[in-house]
C-alpha cells in the first residue's frame, strides 16, 4: 500500500514541515496547499523547509474561507496532482497542518492493506447528523451561500432571510443524496478517480460552489452517489465542542492520544512540543485493544461537553458564570436556614450544632457583617465579614461559602433585619432547607421598651420584609424545602416543632429531644401585640392571640420551670 497526503495549511507551517518531514521519510507523497493568506514570510520560510524533500510539492496558492467551496477546490485539485504525478498510489488522505500522526505511518499502511477497495469517509444522511450548528442543517443543500459566513457574517444572514422569506429551494442533483460527516477522510484512487473523472463533475462543481461548508459534504455526498465500499468512519481524531469548535490537544493529552484508535489527530497546538517529540521522534505503543481504547477516548470527550456545558455542581465564578437556568445547581450542597430563632432562643446556634453536628453561623447577612462560626473576620475561601464586600453580590457569596465547606453542613441565622439580597437564591435553591418563625421580628421591640408610635413603625417595616420574604419563597419557580410556623403557633408547642426541625435535619439518624434551648424573655407579648393593633398596624404574621398564661418560656433564660413548661 502507497498511500498520499494532501495537507491544507494557514498557521503555525513549522509544525506542518515537521509532519511533512515524517510523511516523506516514510515514502509518502506530499501534497501541501498553504493558504494565500499566509504571510509571505512564513511561507517562504516552509518552502525551505520543504523543498528539497522527495515526493513534497506544493500547490498553487488560493485564498481559503471558512465553510466554502475554496477548501473542496484546494483538496480536490491536491488529490488529483497526486494521482497524477504517482501511478502506484492506493490511497489518498486529506490531513490539515495542524495534524499529526499519531501511530507509526507503517501501522498506517498495514490497516489499509488489510482493508483493500475501503474508503474511510465520515458519511450521514442530513437527517440523521446531530452536530450541525447554527441552525443550518438541510438548507445547507437547498439555499445558496455566496458569503463567507466569517467574513462577511451580516451579508450571509441577510442573504439566508430573504431566501427563506421567498420561499427559494434549490433542486438537488439527480441522484444526489445529501450526506455531512468530517472534512478528513481517506479515499482509494478507484473513488478518487471515479469523482474526478465523472461526466456531470462540472454540474456536481457548480452545486456544491454554492453548499455551505461543502467541506463536509461534497466527498461524503459523492462516495454515496457512486456506491463505493464505505466505513463511516474518519482515521482522525477531531472532536468538537458542544458550539461546533474544535478541541485543541495539548501536551497533558499525550496518553490519551496514545490510547486512540484513530492514527492522526487533530488539532494539536503548535506549542504542544512533548506531542511533538513523542510522535514524530519516538514509536508510540500500539498494544492498546483498540474497542476498549476508543471507547475511552470517547468518554473523555463526552465528560469533557458535560463538564464544559454543565460544570461542577454550584461552581459559579468568574470564569464559569452560566446564564440563568444553565447552572448546574445553584449552590454546591445542602445547608439550612433557621429565620427568626435567634429572637426566639438564647444560644441557639451551639444548640442546633449539638443536635445535628452542623457548623452553624450566627446571621451571615447581618447589616454589621457576616456573623461567621467561630467570630472569624474571614473565612473558607477568603470570605470577608465585612458587610459591603458581601453585599456587592450576596448570592456569589453565598455560593462560594457552600463550596468552600464542601463535606460540612453549613447552617445560619437569618431574620427581616437582615440584607434581603440573597433571598432570590435562597428561594430557587433546592439544596436550602428553610425554617421560619414568622413574626419574630416582635419580640426584640417587645424588650426595647420604645415609645408604641416609634415601635409601630419598625414593626411594619420589619413586616412589610418579612411578607416579601415569604412570598419569594412561596413562587411557583421556587424549590427550597421550607417550614414555616407562625411566632404564636410556635410557642405553644416548641418541643413538637423543634423535634420536626431535629428530624428534617438528620432523617437517617433520628434523635429524640430530649432538652431545648433556653427561651427569651417574653412577658407582656400578647399586650404588646394589642398595643400594635390599637396603633394601627396589624401584625398578621405573629399568629392568632393567646392567653398569656399558657406562653411557656416566661421569665428568665435559667428558670429551669419554664424549661419543664416547654418540655410538655
Amino acid at each position: 500500500m502507497k498511500p498520499g497526503f494532501v495537507m491544507l495549511a494557514h498557521e503555525a507551517l513549522d509544525c506542518a514541515a515537521q509532519v511533512a518531514i515524517l510523511l516523506s521519510e516514510a515514502g509518502c507523497p506530499v501534497h501541501v496547499h498553504v493558504d494565500r493568506r499566509t504571510r509571505k514570510a512564513e511561507f517562504a520560510s516552509f518552502a525551505r523547509s520543504v523543498r528539497d524533500l522527495p515526493g513534497v510539492t506544493l500547490a498553487p496558492r488560493i485564498a481559503c474561507d471558512w465553510g466554502t467551496w475554496s477548501l473542496v477546490q484546494a483538496s480536490r485539485d491536491g488529490a488529483e496532482a497526486l494521482l497524477a504525478a504517482d501511478p502506484d498510489l492506493t490511497h489518498v488522505a486529506l490531513i490539515s497542518g495542524s495534524c499529526l500522526p499519531i501511530k507509526p505511518i507503517e501501522e498506517f499502511k498495514a490497516f489499509l492493506a488489510a482493508h483493500p477497495g475501503t474508503d474511510f469517509i465520515e458519511s450521514v444522511t442530513i437527517g440523521d447528523v446531530p452536530w450541525t450548528k447554527g441552525g443550518l442543517s438541510e438548507e445547507r443543500f437547498t439555499l445558496t451561500f455566496p458569503f463567507a459566513w466569517k467574513r462577511r457574517r451580516r451579508l450571509f444572514d441577510l442573504w439566508v432571510s430573504l431566501q427563506r422569506r421567498f420561499g427559494r429551494r434549490r433542486r438537488l442533483p439527480e441522484g444526489l443524496s445529501p450526506h455531512m460527516g468530517s472534512q478528513w477522510w481517506c479515499l482509494t484512487r478507484e473513488t478518487l478517480e471515479i469523482i474526478l473523472e465523472a461526466p456531470d463533475r462540472a454540474a456536481l462543481d457548480r452545486y456544491f460552489r454554492r453548499v455551505w461548508i461543502p467541506d463536509e459534504g461534497y466527498f461524503q455526498s459523492l462516495v454515496r452517489l457512486y456506491d463505493r465500499k464505505v466505513v463511516s468512519r474518519s482515521l482522525t481524531l477531531s472532536k468538537f465542542d458542544f458550539l461546533g469548535k474544535p478541541h485543541i490537544f495539548y501536551d497533558d493529552h499525550l496518553l490519551m492520544l496514545r490510547q486512540s484508535s484513530a492514527f492522526f489527530a487533530r488539532k494539536i497546538w503548535p506549542g504542544a512540543h512533548r506531542l511533538y517529540r513523542a510522535f514524530l521522534h519516538l514509536k508510540p505503543p500500539t498494544n492498546v485493544a483498540e474497542t476498549a481504547a476508543l471507547i475511552q477516548v470517547e468518554r473523555t470527550f463526552s465528560q469533557a461537553v458535560i463538564r464544559r456545558t454543565r460544570g461542577r455542581p454550584g461552581l459559579i465564578m468568574a470564569g464559569r458564570h452560566p446564564r440563568p437556568g444553565f447552572e448546574n445547581g445553584l449552590t454546591a450542597a445542602p445547608y439550612s436556614v433557621f429565620h427568626g430563632f435567634s429572637d426566639v432562643f438564647h444560644g441557639f446556634e451551639g444548640w442546633i450544632a449539638r443536635w445535628t453536628g452542623a457548623r452553624v453561623h450566627g446571621h451571615l447577612f447581618g447589616p454589621n457583617g457576616a456573623e461567621f462560626h467561630g467570630a472569624h473576620r474571614e473565612y473558607a475561601g477568603a470570605l470577608s465579614a465585612q458587610a459591603g464586600l458581601r453585599d456587592y453580590d450576596p448570592e456569589a457569596f453565598l455560593r462560594n461559602l457552600i463550596w468552600n465547606t464542601r463535606g460540612e453542613h453549613q447552617s445560619f441565622l437569618f431574620a427581616a433585619r437582615d440584607s434581603q439580597g440573597v433571598v432570590p437564591l435562597l428561594a430557587r435553591d433546592r439544596n436550602a432547607t428553610i425554617f421560619v418563625i414568622t413574626g419574630a421580628w416582635a419580640l426584640p421591640l417587645l424588650r426595647d421598651d420604645l415609645p408604641i408610635a416609634e415601635v409601630r413603625r419598625e414593626a411594619a417595616r420589619n413586616q412589610k420584609i418579612e411578607a416579601a420574604f415569604l412570598e419569594q419563597l412561596r413562587e411557583r419557580q421556587a424549590q427550597a424545602r421550607v417550614l414555616v410556623w407562625s411566632l404564636l403557633d410556635f410557642l405553644e408547642r416548641p418541643a413538637e416543632h423543634l423535634q420536626e426541625v431535629i428530624d428534617t435535619l438528620s432523617p437517617t439518624e433520628p434523635h429524640l429531644v430530649t432538652e431545648l434551648p433556653a427561651a427569651k424573655p417574653m412577658e407582656g407579648l400578647g399586650d404588646f401585640l394589642q398595643a400594635l393593633r390599637n396603633a394601627g398596624m396589624s401584625p398578621h404574621l405573629a399568629g392568632e392571640a393567646i392567653d398569656p398564661p399558657t406562653w411557656p418560656g416566661r421569665g428568665s433564660r435559667d428558670d429551669k420551670h419554664d424549661q419543664r413548661q416547654f418540655l410538655s
